[in-house]
C-alpha cells in the first residue's frame, strides 16, 4: 500500500521507507497472492497441501498490519532498543499458552473485561437471523463490500491453526488479549467445535467451525464466552447475547473483531 509521505522531509521519508522495508522483510513466512474471489478455494488447497498452516491476511494493507504487529518492539526493525518490549518467540508463547485454560484464565490478563464490564443484555431470541456472520470478510473491503482484487495468504510453520497467533505475535492491544490467550481460546474451540482459523488481519479473525452448538443453552454459553473474549462483537456489533448465540447456531463462520 502506497502511503502519502509528502508531508515528511526527504530525510524523514527515507527513514520511514527504510524501516518499512525492514518490517516487511522480517516477515519471512512464505506468501501466496491470489485474486480475492479465489481466496477461500486457494486457502483450502494450501491447507490440504500440508506446507504449514495457511492464513488469509487480506490485501496489501492487511499484510502490512500483520507485519507491523509481528515486528513490534523488534530493535532490528525500528533501529531503537525499547526497554520493556518483550519480543517473544513462537515457542515461548506456545509454552505459556499450554498452561492457560480458556475461558477460566482469561481474567488473569490485566486488560481483560471483568464481569461488571460485560453489560450486554441477554435480549430476546431473534425470530429471524440475517447475514450476521458474512464469511471470509478479510478478503473484502468492509466499506465498499467489494472483494479485494488480490489477497495475500501466509503459510505459517504451524501444525495447528490455533498456533497461528503465536507465530504472528498477534494481539495485546486495547481489549485484544495477548497471543497466548488467543492460542488457548482457539485451541479450546477447535476441540469443542472443530473451528479453524482461516483469516486474520490487523484487528479481525475469521474462523470456520465444523460443528455448531446443538441447542440454545449451548449457544448462549458459547456466546457469553465469546463476549468476554471479544466484547466488540456485541457491544459494537449484534447488540445482545441472544443475537450472537442465534448466529452461532446458524452459521459455520465466526467473526471476531477488536476495536
Amino acid at each position: 500500500m502506497e502511503r502519502d509521505l509528502s508531508h515528511l522531509t526527504p530525510e524523514q521519508r527515507a527513514t520511514h521507507q527504510a524501516m518499512h522495508a525492514r518490517m516487511m522483510a522480517a516477515l519471512t513466512y512464505e506468501r501466496v497472492t491470489v485474486p480475492g474471489a479465489q481466496a477461500l478455494s486457494a486457502w483450502q488447497k494450501l491447507r490440504d497441501a500440508g506446507r504449514g498452516w495457511p492464513v488469509v491476511v487480506g490485501d496489501d494493507e492487511g499484510l502490512e498490519r500483520i507485519a507491523d504487529q509481528f515486528t513490534m518492539g523488534d530493535p532490528k526493525v525500528s533501529g531503537v532498543d525499547m526497554p520493556g518490549m518483550d519480543l517473544r518467540s513462537p515457542a515461548q508463547i506456545l509454552e505459556i499458552a499450554n498452561k492457560i485454560q480458556f475461558p477460566a484464565d482469561l481474567r488473569k490478563w490485566s486488560g481483560a473485561y471483568q464481569p461488571e464490564d460485560l453489560r450486554a443484555p441477554l435480549g430476546e431470541w431473534p425470530k429471524e437471523v440475517g447475514d450476521a456472520a458474512p464469511g471470509l470478510t478479510i478478503a473484502t473491503d468492509l466499506v465498499s463490500g467489494k472483494v479485494h482484487d488480490k489477497v495475500h495468504i501466509l503459510l505459517v510453520p504451524a501444525k495447528f491453526s490455533w498456533e497461528v497467533p503465536a507465530y504472528l505475535r498477534w494481539g495485546d492491544w486495547n481489549a485484544c488479549p495477548p497471543p497466548e490467550y488467543h492460542v488457548a481460546a482457539l485451541r479450546e474451540w477447535h476441540q469443542r467445535f472443530g473451528t479453524e482459523l482461516v483469516a486474520i488481519n490487523g484487528d479481525t479473525m475469521n474462523l470456520k467451525a465444523t460443528s455448531r452448538p446443538k441447542n440454545r443453552d449451548d449457544a448462549l454459553a458459547l456466546a457469553r464466552d465469546q463476549y468476554g473474549y471479544c466484547p466488540d462483537i456485541i457491544d459494537q456489533g449484534v447488540g445482545s447475547i441472544s443475537a450472537l448465540a442465534a448466529t452461532l447456531m446458524q452459521s459455520e463462520w465466526w467473526y471476531l473483531w477488536w476495536d
